[in-house]
C-alpha cells in the first residue's frame, strides 16, 4: 500500500485535474499498473502511450494492450533506429575510432532504454499534454521494489526536474512499485484478464525478446518462441565480435553457443 503521504499527495494532483501518462511495455507489471489506475483515476485524465521496438519486440503487443486498457486511449512512438540499427551505428563509431569497446548496451550505458524508449516517450507525451492543453502531467511507470536493488531505491513519487520547464509541472509515479510478482498476476487474475501469451510459454519478463539481462533460461526459450528475431541478434554478434548478454563469472556467452545454433559465421566477426 502507499504511505498516507503519497495517496495523499495523489489525490491532490487528480483534484488539481492532472494528466496521468501510463507508459506501458506490454508487460505483466503495465497491465496490472492499467488497471490498478483506471480503479482509482478519472477515466478522463488516463492515456496510455507505448514505444514500439520493430524487431524486437514480442509480436502481438498492440492487441494485447488495446484489448486490456479497459477503451483508454493508446498513443504510439518509435525511435527513428531499431535497436539493431543502433547497435550496428555504434559498431561503425567504435571501429573507427580504434578503440576496445561493446557495441551493445550495458547496465552502465543503457542506449536502448534512453534512445529507444525514455526519449521517444517524454517526446510524445509532451505532445500529448499540448494537445490537450495539459501543464500537470503524471508520468506512470511499472517498476517494482522486488524486481533489483536499485529499483528498491528509486523514489515512489518524485517531480520531474528535467521535463519540468516550459511551464510544466510533471511527475514521476510507480504506482506497483511495493507489489510482489504474485499480487501483480493476482490483480490481473482478478480483473479478468491475462498476460500477453509469452508468459504463458515460460518467460519470465516481457521486455525485448532477447535482452541484454536476460537469464539463458529465457534466451533459449525466446530462441524457440523466434528464431527469426535469434538469427538477426546472432548475426549482429557475430559481426561484432561481442556477445550481447552481460558477462557472467566473467564468462561471455554468444547466443548462439547457448541455444546450439550451427551458423557459418565466427565469433571473430568481419
Amino acid at each position: 500500500m502507499p504511505s498516507l503521504e503519497t495517496s495523499r499527495a495523489i489525490a491532490d494532483l487528480i483534484a488539481r485535474g492532472a494528466l496521468f501518462v501510463i507508459n506501458h511495455s506490454g508487460g505483466k507489471d503495465s497491465q496490472a499498473m492499467t488497471i490498478l489506475l483506471r480503479q482509482t483515476i478519472p477515466s478522463g485524465q488516463l492515456v496510455v502511450v507505448h514505444a514500439e521496438l520493430p524487431g524486437s519486440d514480442w509480436p502481438g503487443l498492440r492487441d494485447h494492450i488495446e484489448a486490456t486498457v479497459g477503451g483508454l486511449p493508446v498513443y504510439y512512438c518509435r525511435a527513428r533506429k531499431t535497436f539493431l540499427e543502433m547497435v550496428e551505428d555504434r559498431f561503425q563509431k567504435i571501429s573507427a575510432s580504434g578503440k576496445e569497446a561493446s557495441p551493445w548496451p550495458s547496465p552502465k550505458y543503457r542506449q536502448c532504454t534512453s534512445d529507444l524508449k525514455r526519449g521517444p516517450l517524454e517526446k510524445l507525451t509532451r505532445q500529448i499534454a499540448k494537445e490537450r492543453g495539459a501543464s500537470l502531467i503524471v508520468m506512470c511507470e511499472g517498476l517494482r521494489a522486488e524486481e533489483s536493488a536499485e529499483r528498491a531505491r528509486k523514489p515512489i513519487l518524485a517531480r520531474h526536474a528535467a521535463l519540468s520547464r516550459a511551464g510544466r509541472e510533471v511527475w514521476r509515479w510507480l504506482p506497483v512499485h511495493a507489489l510482489t510478482e504474485r499480487e501483480i498476476f493476482a490483480t490481473i487474475t482478478s480483473a479478468g484478464q491475462q498476460p500477453h501469451w509469452a508468459y504463458a510459454k515460460g518467460m519470465r519478463r516481457l521486455s525485448c525478446v532477447f535482452c541484454i539481462f536476460a537469464t539463458e533460461d529465457d534466451v533459449r526459450r525466446a530462441a524457440r518462441l523466434q528464431p527469426d528475431i535469434l538469427r538477426n541478434y546472432v548475426n549482429m554478434e557475430r559481426r561484432t565480435g561481442r556477445s550481447m548478454l552481460m558477462p557472467r563469472d566473467g564468462r561471455s556467452a554468444f547466443l548462439d553457443d547457448i541455444v546450439g545454433l550451427q551458423t557459418p559465421a565466427t565469433k571473430e566477426g568481419v
